[in-house]
Formats: structure tokens, C-alpha cells, sequence
């Protein structure tokens, strides 16, 4: 389990784990859409099994959001006297936008590696 997080984590290839499934290096600090690789280049494993095969990273992307969102609310309410504040709102949506770019290479890898074949 350690060693898959450590390869979701560095944007490993889920079946010889020494190729890239995104472009860039790194899946952090890049706030392009990301381009991900048809093939990987190392084994030629292909990452998008069908159409739509990524849809269900969306709602993968939308747990990681929520949970992000209320770790957020959680952290900035030490900060204010009332349990809810509405000055709140706005940390929580700057948090949400600026991890939008690395939860969408995120939801894809554990997406990728959740369906790839531990039998091997």
C-alpha cells in the first residue's frame, strides 16, 4: 500500500512503474490542464482502457474536493470567534481552486491504479 502511494505520488506508470502516465514530471506546481500520455513508453501499457473511462475519476476528484473543503474549515475556524464565519467561505474556495489543477492528476492516478490488475 505504502509503495502504490509512493508511485501515484511520483506519477508512475501503474504496470512497469518506470514509465510516466502524465507529461510533466511532477504532478504538483503545474497549473495547466494536464496532458496525459496514451501509452506509457516505457511497457506501452495503455492508460485509457475506453471512452469515458475517466468519468469515474470525477467523483474520485469530488471526494478529494470535499475532503479538502472541510480540512480547510476545520484548520480556518481556529483562526475566527464564531464557529461559523462567513470570512470562512472565501479561504475555503481560494484552497479549492488552487488544488484543482493537482486533484485532477491525483483523482486519474488513483483512479488508474484502483482498476489495474494486482494479479500479476
Amino acid at each position: 500500500m505504502s509503495n502504490s502511494i509512493v508511485h501515484i505520488l511520483n506519477n508512475d506508470c501503474p504496470h512497469c512503474l518506470k514509465g510516466k502516465v502524465f507529461n510533466e514530471k511532477s504532478i504538483f506546481f503545474n497549473f495547466r490542464f494536464p496532458k496525459m500520455n496514451e501509452y506509457c513508453s516505457h511497457c506501452n501499457y495503455k492508460f485509457e482502457k475506453e471512452p469515458g473511462y475517466f468519468f469515474g475519476a470525477m467523483y474520485v476528484n469530488y471526494g478529494l474536493t470535499v475532503a479538502q473543503g472541510i480540512a480547510t474549515y476545520v484548520i480556518a475556524q481556529f483562526f475566527f470567534k464564531e464557529t461559523f464565519d462567513l470570512r470562512i467561505i472565501p479561504i475555503i474556495a481560494v484552497v479549492i481552486i488552487a488544488m484543482a489543477s493537482i486533484n485532477i492528476r491525483l483523482s486519474r492516478l488513483l483512479w488508474i491504479y484502483m482498476f489495474k490488475n494486482y494479479s500479476m
